[in-house]
């Protein structure tokens, strides 16, 4: 036996430096997987088992992700604050050493080594090598630029192949459009309205890729121009044509009348028009997938004195509504006015007549009115009269009313004296009699029914 063998069969009987699949007199540490793909943000369950020799008792089970160098101790990872709150021992003290590790993240990517301690001397053992832990995240693979027709295909993937059979979510801005078992996304053949921002996901996980553009280009679809301002167009107005047309990448416009290139941009604009710019317009679309006409559309420019001539016309005519309206409308107020005066005409012509028939006749039983006032003569009466207060315990009568004014006017005939006529024509007579005076007065008071019109206050 050489050197060299001798020297490697003493380096494995060492303890502690053993790998999972080298087992010396019954030391040993197996994982499975000893490979772990995992996505960033899930738990991940690394599995093994172990095995010492009879005789001994465990008395330590730990993970590190440090081997040993220099006979120093490695670190328990469940004192690590970085994994104590998401390291979970789920083995035993047996057999079994399976542990979990949650909320990987990228920094987790890394080797892990299982190690056990038992009651003897030099009774240490490491799993070497160990179970190696890779992180990774999602991306979605895409080409930058396709045009509409071709097929395309985008791919979700990983630095590493996951250890688990998984299923792939597609979103297109943010919507869920398709799930799979396949990591590829095929659009055959793609379309413009498949434009938009891509992402993939794993079921059963929160991981969501960072979202990826896919820009689907296509030539110009149709051209439409449109005309501002609407309507007919004068000499020395400013008109503007607006060429539009859907394509990516935007296409280049050009301007055509008659055949020959006016100009060039979306918007083509003319100001201080004149006839000469009458005629037929086109807007050409074109970009590098391919080109479009527009309809050719007319612009017809009017001559001012022309459009001088229907205007003064139109105002003619306007103006003739107008007087003609102002007209009927007088005519309407004179007709009303004319109704309004002749019912105050007649509401005059009634008044005068009820003042007209104004007679009061005032016939007394004892008392004798003068021959030289007749009834005729008596053609206005004002009487105002107050009823006082009646005692609880007085009778009912008439004869207690109490005439406080009365106002007469009245006429002589004209056979009179002039010495008569200057006398005055307004006599005013206030009358005061209290009960009392009204029984013991020899004349008799004029009573309601002798007055045939009077206003009473």
């Amino acid at each position: 036996m050489s050197l060299i063998t001798l020297a490697l069969v003493s380096l494995l009987l060492i303890p502690g430096v053993c790998s999972q699949w080298g087992d010396v007199n019954g030391w040993g540490v197996s994982y499975s997987p000893s490979r772990i793909c995992a996505l960033k943000n899930s738990s991940v369950i690394m599995r093994c088992t172990y095995t010492y020799p009879d005789g001994h008792q465990i008395k330590k089970v730990f993970w590190t992700k440090t081997p040993v160098k220099d006979n120093e101790e490695p670190p328990d990872l469940s004192e690590d604050p970085e994994y104590s709150q998401r390291l979970q021992y789920l083995g035993d003290e047996q057999k079994n050493c399976t542990v979990r590790l949650s909320h990987v993240t990228l920094k987790d990517s890394h080797m892990y080594y299982f190690r056990f301690i038992t009651n003897k001397p030099n009774g240490k053992w490491t799993g070497v090598p160990g179970v190696t832990l890779t992180v990774t995240d999602l991306q979605v693979e895409s080409p930058e630029r396709v045009t509409e027709g071709d097929p395309v295909n985008l791919r979700c993937k990983s630095s590493c192949a996951p250890t688990d059979r998984h299923t792939f979510i597609w979103y297109r801005n943010s919507q869920m459009i398709l799930t799979n078992l396949s990591n590829t996304l095929l659009l055959n053949p793609v379309r413009r309205e498949d434009s938009g921002r891509y992402s993939c996901a794993v079921d059963g996980h929160t991981l969501i890729s960072p979202a990826v553009q896919l820009n689907v280009t296509y030539p110009p679809g149709n051209a439409v121009i449109s005309i501002s301002p609407s309507g007919a167009i004068v000499e020395g107005d400013s008109v503007t044509l607006k060429c539009s047309s859907d394509s990516n990448p935007p296409a280049e416009i050009s301007w055509i009348k008659g055949g020959t290139l006016v100009g060039s941009g979306r918007i083509f604009s003319i100001s201080n028009i004149s006839s000469n710019d009458s005629g037929e317009y086109k807007c050409k679309a074109s970009n590098e997938h391919g080109e479009k006409y527009s309809d050719a559309v007319t612009l017809n420019v009017t001559n001012v004195t022309n459009v001088m001539s229907h205007r003064g016309q139109g105002w003619l005519v306007g103006l003739g509504i107008t007087v003609a309206c102002s007209g009927l409308f007088i005519i309407i107020i004179i007709i009303i006015l004319f109704i309004m005066r002749k019912r105050r005409v007649a509401k005059a012509e009634d008044l005068t007549e009820k003042q007209d028939n104004l007679c009061s006749t005032v016939t007394g039983r004892d008392v004798h009115v003068s021959e030289s006032a007749d009834c005729d003569d008596a053609q206005y009466a004002s009487v105002t009269s107050s009823k006082p207060r009646r005692d609880a315990n007085a009778p009912e009568c008439r004869e207690t009313e109490e005439i406080q004014y009365a106002t007469v006017q009245h006429h002589r005939n004209k056979q009179t004296k002039r010495a008569e006529e200057n006398e005055s024509h307004y006599d005013n007579i206030r009358i005061a009699q209290p009960d009392s005076v009204l029984r013991r007065s020899s004349v008799q008071t004029v009573e309601e029914a002798s007055v045939i019109y009077s206003r009473v206050k």
